[in-house]
């Protein structure tokens, strides 16, 4: 320590202080003019953890992409703890912002109902809601991953600018309302009657 320095202490659950502590350095690198904005840094994040713990529902849930691959062989699997197992995840992170993510994917149906297992699906759940993922994947997929780069995050970074609607072409509001081209739309009852889709109002039942 020397004259003027300043030292700050956050004293909360692991998850709760990092965030507190990120945003004073972040409010404090703003503030003092310490982020060189004409430079662009990159930073690789690997071995995401596959799990987390859920404070609000008290249980166990995915932290990042359930359909990735566990670094856990399938035989350990069963006997490993949930919270200590990483997964085949990458982020591409420039000046803060994730600009392209991805994964190698899990290609094994066998290990995919045991990787939902933890989480509380059954088997009969997993087939269910992915059945095209489960029947394609047993056909014998070939390991297989990638990565999807966010352009419109590139363009944000390269234009200087701090919010992506400053950068989309048509940027909705908080209303999921498009002001430009006016969409949605009213859509009249024809068009609803081809696709069997009824609208209730629910103002009206009250």
């Amino acid at each position: 320590m020397q004259d003027n320095d300043s030292v700050f202490f956050s004293s909360d659950k692991i998850n709760e202080a990092e965030r507190i502590s990120g945003m004073v350095r972040q409010k404090l690198g703003e503030s003092l003019n310490l982020i060189n904005k004409r430079k662009f840094e990159f930073c690789w994040i690997t071995d995401y953890p596959m799990y987390q713990y859920d404070e609000k529902e008290k249980k166990i849930d995915f932290s990042h992409n359930p359909f990735s691959m566990p670094q856990t062989n399938i035989k350990d699997f069963d006997k490993t703890d949930p919270l200590s197992i990483l997964a085949y995840q990458y982020d591409l992170v420039c000046n803060g912002y994730e600009i392209s993510s991805g994964a190698i994917r899990n290609h094994l149906p066998d290990l995919m109902y045991k990787v939902f297992s933890k989480v509380g699906y059954s088997k009969e759940e997993v087939n269910k809601k992915f059945e095209g993922m489960i029947k394609a994947l047993s056909f014998g997929a070939p390991p297989h991953g990638g990565m999807a780069p966010g352009v419109d995050r590139i363009v944000m970074l390269l234009a200087e600018k701090s919010n992506i609607r400053e950068i989309t072409l048509f940027p909705m509001n908080q209303s999921a309302q498009d002001l430009l081209m006016g969409a949605p739309s009213n859509v009249s009852e024809s068009q609803l009657k081809e696709l069997n889709i009824k609208v209730v109002d629910k103002s009206k039942k009250k």
